[in-house]
């Protein structure tokens, strides 16, 4: 199988054209026109999470109905909505009682919510989970067999402080699509334009200023992109079965959009929409795609 990007030309520079942060995982986004930067990603983003009573975090993959919560930060506070449900508040960096928490294989500490969450996430999603914060200090290492020797920090993200996304790409996705998606069920930090599609398997790092994101590995993709984000409804199989075509990654085993970056330089920089990113290609290929079963 071809790879749609190959000998497709690769710009010296892409332009922001989305920002966008989760600050609940499995929550909605809250979209940006400009955000500062941390060692662990966008500010904000996954700062918060669910944990079910083993301290294991919830997500989208257990728990669609995530994707009916808007979250809103204010100053000291932040305020989880949803349709037909009272707004439920609570404090930011309150709260004395912390608990070790599962992140897949990954532990840390994290500050409880003294807010019980339970109920209200019970009638909303279906599940019962309690609201904690990540504690400064306590950021998870990012898997050095991806980053290599420069160490990624991320809070509570599956593993890796950014997604970068290519709009070049959903369009040739959509294309082998009955109906077309959005690039919200890909859950991307940073939508970029400029580069032919899937040309983002061949950045290695983008550069803005002091700013400096290494791309570490293809983001291999799970149910949660079947799942309607408005409203928290699995819709099918796509488009996880159109990937399996022609997007797998044996290397990762599994299929792959968008790209998982780690923020290497520029700690308290601020990223805008239109910002323009200078990109670092693979003199190589690295990563080989293919159909799921099939030659490359």
């Amino acid at each position: 199988m071809t790879d749609p990007s190959a000998g497709a030309s690769r710009p010296e520079s892409v332009r922001i054209v989305s920002l966008h942060v989760y600050p609940i995982k499995g929550c909605r986004a809250v979209d940006l026109a400009s955000s500062r930067v941390l060692v662990t990603g966008l500010e904000h983003d996954r700062r918060w999470m669910f944990v079910d009573d083993a301290s294991r975090f919830l997500s989208q993959r257990e728990c669609a109905g995530l994707a009916r919560i808007d979250v809103e930060l204010e100053p000291g506070q932040i305020t989880l909505r949803a349709a037909g449900h009272a707004p439920l508040r609570c404090a930011v960096g309150a709260g004395e009682v912390t608990r070790r928490v599962t992140i897949w294989k990954d532990e840390c500490l994290a500050r409880v919510n003294p807010v019980d969450t339970r109920d209200w996430l019970e009638r909303v999603a279906g599940m019962r989970g309690q609201l904690v914060e990540a504690i400064d200090g306590e950021a998870r290492v990012c898997d050095p067999a991806f980053t290599g020797p420069d160490p990624g920090r991320a809070f509570f993200p599956d593993a890796y402080s950014l997604l970068v996304t290519n709009p070049a790409s959903l369009a040739a996705l959509n294309q082998r699509l009955d109906e077309p998606l959005p690039m919200n069920r890909f859950r991307p930090n940073i939508v970029i334009e400029g580069a032919a599609a899937f040309a983002e398997d061949r950045m290695t790092w983008l550069h803005a200023e002091k700013l400096a994101l290494k791309c570490v590995k293809p983001c291999t993709r799970c149910i949660v992109t079947t799942t309607d984000q408005s409203t928290g409804e699995r819709r099918g199989e796509e488009p996880l079965r159109a990937l399996r075509r022609f997007r797998f990654v044996p290397a990762l085993k599994g299929v792959a959009f968008g790209m998982n970056a780690i923020v290497t330089a520029g700690v308290d920089t601020r990223l805008t929409v239109g910002d323009r990113f200078a990109v670092t290609w693979q003199s190589q290929e690295r990563w080989a795609i293919r159909a799921a079963g099939g030659k490359e």
